[in-house]
């Protein structure tokens, strides 16, 4: 599966800046390929990383859509929408719906698939929050979640060793990047958001609340993205992100008139 590096680069670039992100994420993917991680795919299990990504993104996905009894029309256009912005081809596509599908069965093995995931994963905090998010995103796109889908996206976390409050922060996250993406530029975050965003509770102390703020621009800035080799020529299209934290910041730190 030559091309599943760029797959995966692209969930990375969808969950980093959106739909645009994936073309970034696709470029490193395409590096991947050709490069290093050619040669790890060739060298093992532990190259079969990308590919056991790129399935369990989608079964997990088709599992979380049928978690509440149906999989609704709405679902359905948010899980192609997502392919689409993950720029894949139509054998890609095909591969992506056999997962889902796979995924949407009452005897898939969530427990058993996530606990590879994990393996394999478990020290790339990037490729866990990117996973997280894209179904998070996949959950919020279809509407209000459901009780059953915030069970299993709590078991889902917990399995990959992230806490409810770290999710609620990467749920947070998400909602800003969909916010933004549907309302103008000048849209005032909301506060309670913004504090979940930072990943802090409304009565942290200031001194909390610029901890947090500098440790999610460090995870997240674009210099950092640009010291992993990303290509200086594209960085804006990664600046999304951190534009989001920090607007969470600046109304948190208005509300609070702290400097």
């Amino acid at each position: 599966m030559q091309w599943i590096g760029k797959v995966v680069g692209a969930t990375l670039g969808l969950a980093v800046a959106g739909p645009v992100g994936s073309v970034l994420g696709a470029l490193l993917g395409h590096q991947f390929d050709r490069g290093m991680g050619g040669r790890i795919i060739r060298s093992g299990a532990a190259g079969q990383t990308p590919q056991l990504f790129f399935e369990v993104t989608f079964e997990v996905m088709g599992h979380l859509a049928k978690v509440d009894g149906r999989v609704s029309e709405e679902e359905i256009r948010v899980a192609r929408r997502i392919m689409h912005g993950m720029r894949l081809t139509p054998e890609q596509v095909q591969v992506a719906i056999e997962r889902f599908t796979s995924g949407k069965e009452a005897s898939y093995p969530l427990g058993e698939r996530m606990s590879e995931l994990k393996s394999r994963i478990a020290r790339r905090n990037d490729l866990t929050r990117a996973f997280l998010e894209i179904q998070l995103q996949a959950a919020i796109g279809s509407g209000e979640i459901a009780n059953e889908k915030r069970r299993m996206l709590w078991q889902v976390a917990n399995d990959l060793g992230v806490g409810r409050v770290e999710l609620a922060q990467i749920e947070a996250l998400v909602r800003a990047h969909m916010h933004q993406s549907s309302s103008t530029a000048s849209a005032r975050i909301d506060l309670d958001e913004a504090y979940r965003v930072l990943g802090v509770e409304p009565n942290a102390t200031d001194g909390d609340v610029k901890t947090a703020y500098r440790r999610l621009m460090n995870q997240h800035h674009p210099d950092k993205l640009l010291s992993r080799g990303l290509p200086e020529s594209m960085v804006n299209l990664a600046e999304q992100k951190t534009h989001e934290i920090r607007a969470a910041y600046e109304r948190v730190k208005s509300h609070r008139d702290f400097k």
